[in-house]
């Protein structure tokens, strides 16, 4: 029998880039109209952050995934980046007419003085078209819809704070 890894590195390279096509050719034709969207990427969690992330434990010692393959939502992940903020609310509605929504979080600073993770995340169930075609794919997915200044600074910040082997100085933050 293989391991998670196996079973995963088998579904990264025979299942996911297919989906993860599907889903970005599906999301552009989507979002279509909108001018001012400066990209859409969708990709596949690589094999080494997915198996880091599977061998996660809780606080007593058991591992926090007992099912990864199934339990673990953002095996693919979609960003969509436009440029204004604006854009991102009409954007998220768009999006959620063609895909169900699993969860919808709005991930703003706990206060008006922090600059910090700016962003709309979502969990969308894969639709059951692009679904069937494979066999034992993944059924969900993460998309995230954020400005070009959000992703900027997230994308710093989950660099320097949050993946961060050793606290940030108040000069650092």
């Amino acid at each position: 029998m293989k391991g998670v890894r196996e079973q995963y590195i088998e579904r990264y390279e025979k299942i996911l880039p297919s989906i993860v096509k599907d889903i970005n050719d599906d999301i552009m034709e989507i979002l279509d109209n909108f001018e001012r969207i400066d990209r859409v990427s969708v990709r596949p969690k690589s094999v080494d952050k997915f198996f880091n992330k599977a061998n996660k434990k809780n606080d007593d010692g058991s591992l926090k995934y007992t099912d990864p393959l199934s339990q673990i939502q953002d095996q693919i992940g979609a960003r969509i980046i436009c440029f204004y903020l604006q854009d991102v609310q009409p954007i998220s509605d768009e999006i959620s007419k063609n895909y169900h929504s699993i969860e919808e979080v709005d991930l703003i600073p706990e206060s008006e003085n922090e600059f910090g993770y700016f962003g709309k995340h979502f969990v969308f169930s894969i639709p059951p078209n692009f679904v069937n075609k494979y066999q034992e794919p993944p059924t969900l997915f993460e998309l995230q819809i954020k400005t070009l200044y959000q992703h900027a600074w997230s994308e710093a910040n989950h660099d320097l704070a949050y993946k961060a082997e050793k606290s940030l100085t108040t000069d650092q933050k």
